[in-house]
């Protein structure tokens, strides 16, 4: 008998709190859209971006604004001052969007700045990146793809672990490319296409009834568009070590969801009622205390990464708290209520399938 920090008997009514669960998703979802739409998109860093990146450590404490008036002269395009790490770290992080220089020339140039402009603090440069902006260009690119692949690879799983339908998982797969191939030939943008290729997605599973996957799926796209709206609330920066985060954070959402779906499909074989807003009730009051104890200590080990990790991995630990968080949310008050949305007339098919398999 596994460790139980929720009563077996408890009853909390998860499916009746749904409305108000959704309302509190759309307002997050909103909020972040809207940060991106003012922003114009998303705040890419250097890795998608193209620029240089310099960080700089100082023998004692500096002002941000002391720093950016000793390197007016220095003429950097685009420069971007501001602290990192924790306080106590004296150290400076420099941004500029120049490519048209060498790395070497950089260095001087910010290097004679800060010995005029700051005379008596000693200083050292730790680090100098620099990408091109083809290069920025093509790891963006491929950044979404990834994550594209990943929902669609998830869909199918679950098409085929939950539902036994392999094959409308497969007609699935096929009218996405049918409709990948269309936008393609439409000369649509390689951002456009994975965009499109989603909402195909996600409508191919409403249209051939996969209702686990469509569940699974809206649930991770939720978690993603959340966490990158209060990155874009927050003025935080994507780079590759953010969407490492994203990628991190589906597979963990996914595993929350399946446990959950595992727990009503295993009830609905039981007949453990006969509404189903009461089966899907019981299983996730039954998943419960798994589902704190798994989040509650992943939260601490990233809380902690959060707080003393450093500014290197500052923002992956942050994006990683948030998604997590999400998740969890999404797994109990997003993928589960959707299954409702098809009517106990669908699920019963489900049931009926899985009993004849």
């Amino acid at each position: 008998m596994g460790l139980q920090i929720i009563k077996p008997d408890t009853k909390i009514d998860f499916i009746g709190a749904k409305s108000k669960a959704f309302m509190i998703s759309a307002l997050l979802i909103l909020l972040g859209l809207g940060s991106l739409i003012m922003n114009g998109g998303p705040k890419y860093g250097i890795d998608f971006a193209g620029g240089i990146v310099v960080q700089v450590k100082f023998d004692k404490k500096v002002e941000v604004k002391t720093v950016k008036s000793a390197l007016k002269a220095a003429k950097l395009p685009g420069l971007v001052v501001q602290s990192f790490g924790h306080d106590d770290d004296n150290e400076i992080l420099l941004r500029t969007s120049s490519s048209d220089i060498s790395s070497s020339e950089v260095r001087n140039n910010i290097s004679a700045g800060l010995e005029s402009g700051l005379k008596g603090t000693g200083f050292e440069i730790q680090r100098l990146e620099m990408v091109g902006p083809k290069v920025g260009a093509d790891l963006r690119t491929k950044a979404i793809e990834a994550l594209y692949f990943a929902v669609l690879l998830i869909a199918i799983y679950i098409s085929g672990r939950f539902e036994q339908r392999w094959f409308a998982a497969a007609i699935m797969a096929g009218g996405l490319f049918a409709g990948i191939s269309a936008l393609q030939l439409l000369g649509m943008s390689t951002t456009v296409l994975i965009f499109g290729a989603l909402f195909i997605t996600v409508g191919l599973c409403w249209y051939l009834k996969l209702n686990y996957a469509l569940g699974a799926i809206v649930a991770l796209i939720h978690d993603v568009v959340i966490t990158v709206g209060i990155f874009s609330l927050l003025g935080k920066e994507f780079d590759l070590t953010i969407i490492a985060a994203l990628l991190t954070i589906i597979g963990y959402s996914l595993n929350d969801t399946i446990i959950v779906f595992d727990r009503i499909r295993e009830n609905l074989l039981g007949k453990v009622s006969k509404s189903l807003a009461e089966t899907i009730n019981i299983s996730i009051n039954q998943t419960l205390s798994r589902t704190i104890l798994t989040s509650g200590t992943t939260l601490l080990v990233v809380a902690a990464l959060f707080a003393l990790g450093g500014g290197v991995i500052h923002d992956f630990a942050l994006a990683l708290l948030i998604g997590v968080g999400v998740g969890t949310y999404s797994s109990i008050f997003v993928a589960s209520p959707i299954l409702l949305g098809f009517g106990p007339g669908a699920i019963e098919d489900d049931k009926g399938e899985a009993e004849a398999a």
